[in-house]
């Protein structure tokens, strides 16, 4: 069974799914040198404005030194971001880099999941901008200053949409990666506990059948040891070859695991070796009568293992469960349908009649997962009777061999 592989995706997609998940305190001291070095020359180009002293460079410094734990209190940090730009613009200092921090906070708080917070930090920055630059001026720094341009006010605002807007579109695609990632992991291991479930059955439906020639036989062998040696020699030649059988048919099931995406070296069983199970139903003591019907045609190899081993289980209950020493298999090729009909007159020997009920449900699982139905039940003038349907045709759900 292959793993589940991520491929790498374009370069702007691994750079949103790495957002927000790299050491923190690299992109913080980016942004104060930055915001350092910029703050500089927006002094120089905005004479009318408070100059930068050391209050200034605090405040500059502040900000990238909150974004240090914004992964671990994303909430507190845009705030806090926000609060700290807020003094520096109401402080009378440039305008500039500074913004760059509390976009970065923003960003963060939205990507963690913690939008309403981001929007509020958000939206307290713009409503504290809008009452400074049109009321609050005439009381702050510098002196002399006039209100703010409306302009400005749309360039703001227009500001701190895109931030938000950019960062509420990389946390839908990482929601939205994240639950492709968990459908297809889900899907992976659906596909595990099927392959595990397969296996499963395949060996049941082996080793039901082998021991349950070889129980029979090493009966006789016991029963005619001291009287008829020859025959007691027979049913052991019988029991070494459905057990070695038995081995290299679960010696094929555990290559499958051993050497996954591989070929099977030797094929699946199918109908054709019907003729495989009537001798070593024969070995066993049970006379099998086929016949059939209509006009048989290649099946597909699910279809084809699911028949061999339905059959295979049938006449497995029979020798195992029925006094009866004759049994009747009738193959019935239908225009879109299999039918497969194994009867036996009984009576049951021992437990309930038709098996413990194990190899029952098994026959219908794999009918099921073609599409196909099995019925099985005691028979109205005595025995018992099973009926699988199975539809070979293209289209159907087939195991994977």
């Amino acid at each position: 069974m292959e793993e589940l592989r991520e491929r790498p995706g374009p370069p702007w997609r691994r750079w949103v799914e790495r957002t927000g998940r790299g050491p923190a305190w690299r992109s913080a001291l980016l942004v104060a040198v930055f915001t350092q070095i910029g703050a500089g020359w927006a002094a120089h180009a905005q004479s009318g404005r408070v100059a930068l002293d050391g209050f200034a460079r605090l405040l500059l410094l502040t900000g990238p030194a909150l974004l240090v734990v914004r992964h671990r209190y994303p909430v507190a940090v845009a705030y806090g971001v926000s609060v700290v730009t807020l003094v520096y613009v109401g402080a009378g200092y440039p305008y500039g880099p500074v913004f760059l921090g509390l976009a970065l906070a923003c960003f963060a708080a939205v990507v963690a999941g913690h939008r309403r917070a981001a929007w509020g930090a958000a939206g307290l920055f713009w409503a504290g901008n809008l009452l400074i630059g049109h009321w609050l001026y005439r009381w702050l720094p510098p002196a002399g200053d006039g209100p703010a341009s409306w302009a400005q006010e749309l360039g703001v605002t227009a500001w701190v949409l895109a931030v938000l807007a950019v960062a509420e579109l990389v946390r839908v695609r990482r929601e939205q990666w994240a639950r492709e990632r968990a459908e297809r992991a889900a899907a992976e291991r659906r596909r595990v506990d099927e392959e595990r479930l397969r296996i499963a059955r395949e060996l049941h439906d082996v080793l039901a059948h082998s021991i349950s020639v070889i129980n029979v036989q090493a009966g006789v062998g016991l029963a005619l040891l001291d009287s008829d040696p020859e025959q007691a020699r027979t049913a052991l030649a019988t029991i070494k070859a459905a057990s070695k059988e038995a081995l290299g048919e679960v010696r094929q099931v555990l290559d499958t695991l051993r050497s996954p995406g591989e070929a099977p070296r030797s094929p699946a069983p199918g109908l054709d070796r019907l003729s495989e199970l009537v001798e070593q139903a024969a070995a066993a003591g049970l006379t099998v009568e086929v016949s059939a019907e209509g006009e048989a045609r290649a099946l597909p190899p699910g279809v084809d293992l699911a028949a061999f081993r339905i059959l295979q289980e049938a006449l497995t209950n029979v020798v195992r469960h029925s006094g009866s020493r004759t049994a009747r298999v009738r193959l019935v090729w239908q225009p879109h349908a299999l039918e497969l009909r194994v009867d036996d007159d009984g009576p049951a020997t021992a437990g309930t009649p038709g098996g413990s009920g194990n190899g029952l449900v098994g026959m219908r699982e794999r009918a099921a997962a073609l599409g196909g139905t099995v019925e099985a039940g005691p028979r109205p003038d005595g025995g018992f009777r099973v009926i699988a349907v199975l539809p070979p045709k293209a289209g159907v759900v087939e195991e994977d061999l």
